[in-house]
């Protein structure tokens, strides 16, 4: 019996979260709705269809057939609306200062290393240089104006190399600009590396690197978490 309540005591909390997520991602996705009313009738209708043309006049099967597209509907849309406000959190918070730190925090994988203070920033331009460490080895993110930032990224660069001489470095540009990598695509950039080294070797270049303190007092940026947006599974 007390499951029972503490079930229904959780269901308004889900229903209100999503009601929540749908609401904050709407305000940036205009298509947003228009395009989960699509995603939920199009599995729904195939549902409909195939019972209609497989069912063979049992009402059991026809049942069955309209209750796994009805399942599937919900499933697909929960993905979507997921996807899309995980987008939307990203595009709010793109371009503020601090917000690769809060992708960093948030949303990397446990084979990563990284932390969402900045390893230099400068105070004056707020340009800021993150590192990661990965199974790829070193990856310098860059938060700032290309411009202002390749002498603070090749002095980082010198400085992994003076702790580990033989470690890769690779470098990522974030920023909306031809030539940078979109916020959203960070982890996917990340991903796009060559693995050169094994987990424990990542544990290992991560604590011989050296913790700069260059003013890591970059705030994160206001907004929607990624790591938050994202639609409570269906049960």
């Amino acid at each position: 019996m007390a499951d029972k309540k503490k079930k229904v005591e959780k269901e308004p909390g889900r229903i209100k979260q999503l009601w929540q997520v749908l609401n904050l991602t709407r305000k940036t996705d205009k298509l947003l709705v228009p395009i989960l009313i699509l995603t939920f009738l199009a599995p729904l209708g195939a549902g409909i269809t195939v019972a209609l043309l497989l069912s063979g006049g049992s009402v059991l099967t026809l049942i069955l057939y309209i209750v796994t597209g009805l399942l599937l509907s919900v499933l697909v849309t929960l993905i979507i609306l997921g996807q899309r406000a995980e987008k939307a959190a990203y595009k709010e918070i793109s371009g503020k200062p601090g917000a690769v730190g809060a992708v960093l925090r948030s949303a990397l994988r446990r084979t990563w290393q990284a932390s969402e203070f900045p390893v230099a920033v400068n105070p004056r331009t707020q340009e800021a240089v993150y590192r990661a460490v990965g199974k790829p080895g070193v990856v310098l993110i860059a938060e700032g104006s290309q411009t202002k930032i390749k002498k603070m990224l090749e002095d980082e660069r010198r400085s992994v190399l003076r702790a580990i001489p033989e470690i890769p470095v690779h470098f990522i540009h974030v920023g909306t600009d031809a030539n940078s990598t979109p916020l959203y695509k960070l982890n996917k950039q990340l991903r796009s590396f060559k693995n050169t080294l094994r987990k424990a070797e990542v544990l290992a270049v991560s604590h011989r690197l050296p913790s700069l303190s260059k003013g890591n007092s970059m705030p994160i940026p206001k907004g929607m978490d990624p790591s938050k947006v994202r639609a409570p599974k269906p049960r």
